[in-house]
């Protein structure tokens, strides 16, 4: 059974010691969707090193349906945050790849806006004396749902060894909002939510993944599929040893 108070505070003393060690007095900076788990890892990170150590940076690309969602959690905790929107660069990137004839890929449109708001982060991380938060979890992690150099960067991960429905336990526990803790993940493109795209839900992926269970033969198939193709993100970059 997942005990949310222990892992909770298991994490918090994580998080501290992490920083004493890779960056004493610096700041956690942190991409903020309005998502859970963005919200968590800033709810966590203001619970292990105060509220004036963490920023909060929203990134819209162009307009954002749900930007209030994120907006919330920032004066929820009361943490400093910057808004900055990547429209121009994303269509500055897409209109120099056109105009030097690549033809770009949905998957290209899908990854580039994830790529350019770690690029952000890390900026705006170099100019406030900071350490990148990576909000993945385990599950997205497990079958490739995250942007390799994108959303799946950072310097540390505190949801990395979590599944969803442990991070949603975090988030009650921590008394975030519960909208932002029960939302439901979409892509950002279109009506989809990340389950319908994955054809899936969590739970059953989080079931897998904690108890090797999983009654439909044919999901259980390509969960295997999806963790096999996708388990070089995974892996530090290989190199030549010499």
């Amino acid at each position: 059974m997942f005990n949310a108070e222990k892992t909770t505070n298991e994490l918090v003393a994580w998080i501290q010691n992490w920083f004493e060690q890779n960056g004493k007095g610096c700041n956690a900076v942190i991409g903020i969707s309005g998502g859970k788990d963005s919200s968590v890892v800033a709810g966590l990170c203001v619970k292990a090193l105060g509220k004036e150590r963490v920023i909060g940076v929203l990134m819209p690309n162009g307009e954002q349906k749900d930007i209030d969602c994120a907006k919330q959690l920032v004066e929820f905790l009361d943490i400093p945050h910057f808004v900055c929107n990547i429209k121009e660069s994303v269509d500055g990137a897409l209109n120099a790849l056109t105009g030097a004839g690549v033809e770009i890929s949905r998957q290209t449109r899908i990854n580039l806006p994830p790529r350019i708001r770690m690029s952000v982060l890390y900026a705006l991380s170099q100019s406030n004396n900071g350490r990148v938060a990576n909000t993945c979890n385990l599950s997205e992690d497990f079958v490739g749902y995250s942007t390799r150099y994108g959303d799946a960067a950072g310097d540390f991960a505190p949801l990395g060894k979590l599944t969803v429905q442990e991070v949603k336990a975090i988030g009650n526990y921590l008394g975030l909002p519960k909208n932002l803790v029960d939302k439901v993940p979409s892509d950002g493109l279109t009506e989809r939510t990340d389950e319908d795209n994955l054809g899936f839900t969590y739970a059953v992926l989080d079931r897998y993944i904690r108890e090797g269970v999983c009654e439909d033969e044919v999901v259980k198939a390509k969960i295997d599929r999806l963790h096999k193709m996708n388990e070089f993100k995974l892996k530090p970059i290989p190199a030549f040893e010499y």
